[in-house]
């Protein structure tokens, strides 16, 4: 947990607990919020809109998982800059936003605030 990443492990060391133990915390652990009208979850590397697996490349999903960490917040493209491989610039920032709505298929789910960045539009 020093990392923010949670643990669990099962009561026993038999492989049933183990599977009802991944069973039980993997669904809480979900993010899933609504944007734009649509219902969004996500996924290890894909979005679920509206019940239909979208899968994403790294960089949107990315792009999507710090914009999901903050909903509603606006995300500065320095900030999001962040997210993505070592030696993107800020034209690799607005592609990913590009592909990001694009292989969502739900474009007004992440708004351009002009001249501060991206958010994603909660409802």
């Amino acid at each position: 947990l020093r990392r923010g990443v949670p643990v669990s492990a099962p009561n026993r060391a038999r492989l049933g607990a183990l599977v009802r133990t991944i069973v039980d915390e993997l669904p809480g652990r979900t993010v899933t919020l609504k944007a734009a009208g649509h219902l969004l979850t996500l996924r290890g590397h894909a979005a679920v809109v509206d019940g239909e697996l979208r899968p994403l490349a790294p960089a949107p999903m990315a792009v999507l998982r710090a914009l999901a960490h903050s909903p509603g917040r606006v995300l500065s493209r320095t900030a999001l800059l962040r997210t993505l491989p070592r030696g993107a610039d800020e034209h690799a920032v607005e592609m990913a936003v590009a592909r990001l709505r694009a292989g969502l298929r739900a474009p007004l789910v992440v708004q351009t605030v002009v001249k501060r960045g991206y958010r994603l539009r909660v409802d």
